[in-house]
């Protein structure tokens, strides 16, 4: 099939529309950047492609890392990014992390919310961990979740959501200023000048192409590229990958910035996990498993926190520790490893294994969306069938070899070591921590295939302390900002809450910069458009 055409770069003669700032993503990221720019004196419109406004920000867990000391949160940034990300950079976020509950207390007030802040580690024992914690929205008087967003599915139920409630603080900022909002309106390309500075974008409305002056600056804040195969099959080694996210967030402001010159860095990154397939083909998302607590290398994990399986490999055999310090964000990279000798992946899919007792637990499966077309309401009997549908049985592990397809003498060792294991209370090769380790050994028996799974992607365009997207050859490229997961920060080991944190400093930095700008002149193409 031919690529779709295209709409020319280049200036028009005439704009369908205008405004300072144009924004695009409806997120957190987008709609801290309109808040921003407004208040600085601009006049916003921000784009979002989808018909419900706030993308994968809206289905997150809505807690935002802040810390107590910007130096002591730099210095941590810095070795989690091992390199990967210029200090001025990390910097500037960890700055922003300090001002972050300032931040909370002046837009909770469109809502009259209540604001909570707690202290909480950083995911890894580097240098100034202790100075972390969270902000959150906690309660929002009158709010009803379910009516208000009837489009999010969410694994807990939604009025417990506080990515939700999060999302609604913004909205009512954004509608308290009187910020236009465009939905179902795609940017498809943005319009440079001759010298290749940014002067507007081309978007579609309606089915018609329509052009968009930005007489300061384009922000470009839509997300990922978690729903874009082919852009994950070019950057990822391990293949399939499962997007576990958002369906909108399909790379478009990678190949906008692209278009115009943009560096790319950390496009192999992503936050993720093992996880399930759905088993209807035409499901589009990958299946998380039940967000387990995080803890700190060399102080434990938590005594009260069991996980009642094991991951074996296609040959049967066990290759990983399944409950790694932040298991939502490293645990798929075990699965990486390519065979050189059978060509292909021997970990993609899995296998996870337990027994009846570890099943009659808790819901293993923990779906989480923005998608009205495949909505579902939270119970745990919603979670018990969808697992019971995932999952496959047997009555011994002879019988539950056989339906794996592996070796039973290898599975069986597998499990018997397992057990010798937990019965010790040392898991010696993969070093799972002690107090997580359960038996496997009564019977019913099953298993569930399990794969690398996508929450969302860390890559895209290179930013500067500023939030100015830089060419490849180091330079900023004209009235072009980026925030959000659009070209994130993280390009070794994710913090939790860290994506969120730079989508309210990114969105800040990017509106009220983007508004200092001076207005670029339009008066010479307006008149051209008007001798015609």
């Amino acid at each position: 099939m031919p690529a779709k055409p295209v709409p020319p770069r280049t200036m028009p003669d005439r704009w369908e529309d205008s405004a300072d700032v144009v924004v695009v993503g409806y997120g957190y990221a987008g709609a801290v950047a309109a808040i921003e720019a407004h208040d600085a004196g601009a006049s916003v419109l921000i784009l979002e492609k989808m018909p419900d406004p706030g993308g994968i920000s809206i289905t997150s867990g809505g807690n935002v890392r802040i810390v107590d000391d910007a130096e002591q949160g730099f210095q941590h940034l810095k070795a989690t990014n091992d390199g990967t990300t210029p200090d001025s950079v990390l910097r500037a976020l960890a700055v922003g992390m300090q001002q972050m509950p300032a931040y909370f207390d002046k837009i909770a007030k469109a809502s009259s919310a209540v604001v909570d802040r707690r202290q909480a580690d950083g995911n890894y024992p580097f240098p100034g961990t202790k100075t972390f914690g969270y902000v959150s929205i906690k309660e929002i008087p009158g709010f009803d979740a379910a009516a208000t967003y009837p489009f999010v599915s969410s694994y807990v139920p939604i009025h417990r959501a506080a990515g939700v409630r999060l999302f609604r603080v913004i909205e009512d900022n954004i509608r308290q200023r009187g910020i236009r909002l465009l939905l179902s309106t795609p940017a498809l390309r943005l319009i440079t000048d001759e010298a290749g500075e940014i002067r507007g974008l081309t978007a579609e409305r309606d089915g018609t192409a329509i052009r968009i002056r930005a007489r300061r600056a384009v922000v470009l804040a839509c997300g990922g590229f978690e729903a874009n195969p082919e852009m994950q099959r070019q950057h990822w080694q391990e293949k399939p990958v499962l997007n576990a996210a958002y369906m909108g967030n399909t790379g478009d402001g990678i190949v906008m910035a692209q278009d115009v010159g943009a560096a790319l860095w950390h496009m192999w990154h992503y936050h993720g996990v093992y996880g399930f397939k759905h088993p209807d083909p035409s499901y589009p998302f990958g299946i998380r498993p039940k967000r387990l607590p995080d803890w700190i290398p060399g102080e434990g994990a938590r005594a009260d926190v069991t996980v009642p399986w094991i991951i074996v490999d296609r040959a049967g055999r066990r290759y990983m520790n399944e409950y790694p310090p932040y298991t939502q964000d490293t645990s798929w990279r075990a699965m990486a490893t390519y065979d050189p000798q059978s060509m292909s992946y021997l970990r993609i899919p899995s296998y996870l294994v337990m027994d009846e007792p570890g099943r009659a637990g808790y819901p293993i499966v923990s779906p989480t969306f923005n998608d009205r077309r495949f909505k579902f309401e939270w119970s745990e009997k919603t979670l018990r069938d969808l697992e019971a549908r995932i999952l496959r049985k047997a009555d011994s592990v002879a019988g539950l070899a056989a339906q794996m397809g592996v070796a039973e003498n290898v599975l069986a060792r597998t499990i018997a070591d397992w057990n010798e294991a937990c019965d010790g209370g040392r898991d010696g090769v993969h070093g799972r921590p002690t107090t997580s380790m359960v038996r496997i050994a009564t019977p019913p028996f099953y298993f569930a295939e399990v794969w690398p799974v996508c929450s969302n992607t860390q890559g895209g365009p290179v930013h500067d302390a500023e939030q100015r997207v830089i060419d490849a050859f180091g330079q900023p490229i004209g009235r072009l900002f980026a925030a959000g997961e659009l070209g994130s920060v993280f390009g070794h080991l994710y913090i939790s809450g860290g994506n969120l944190a730079e989508c309210f400093v990114g969105g800040w930095t990017a509106g009220r910069a983007a508004a200092k700008l001076a207005a670029w002149d339009g008066n010479r193409v307006e008149a051209a458009a008007a001798s015609r």
